[in-house]
């Protein structure tokens, strides 16, 4: 009986694997082409006002778009692919209050920014 229900088993397994590989075909799609306009990028740290110190996982998103990244163990962050332009970028993080760095114009490749956070207690 182990035997039988081990050999049912094994085939359920490999006809299973089989069809989906075969539901799984390899298309071949073309590239888009490259996009005249050169993407921009912003990096920086984000601090403790009073303490200096680096924050870790503080949400860094662009208003106005679904674009968000959250800070590394080291406080940096790096948000790629934007268009030149201004941005608003807004820090969130849990108590602390939320910072704002408006009207950030972006004409250089990678564009540093330091983002200073207060404690709201």
């Amino acid at each position: 009986m182990k035997k039988t229900f081990s050999v049912i088993f094994a085939l359920i397994i490999a006809f299973g694997s089989y069809a989906d590989n075969e539901g799984n075909k390899t298309k071949t799609v073309k590239s888009p082409e490259p996009s005249s306009v050169e993407t921009m990028s912003i990096s920086g740290t984000v601090l403790d006002m009073v303490s200096g110190e680096t924050l870790t996982g503080v949400q860094i998103s662009i208003e106005g778009t679904n674009i968000k990244t959250y800070t590394d163990f080291d406080g940096n962050y790096t948000v790629k692919n934007l268009a030149p332009g201004k941005y608003n970028i807004i820090a969130s993080y849990v108590s602390y209050n939320k910072s704002l760095v408006e009207n950030l114009s972006l004409k250089k490749k990678n564009q540093k920014v330091e983002i200073k956070m207060q404690s709201s207690k």
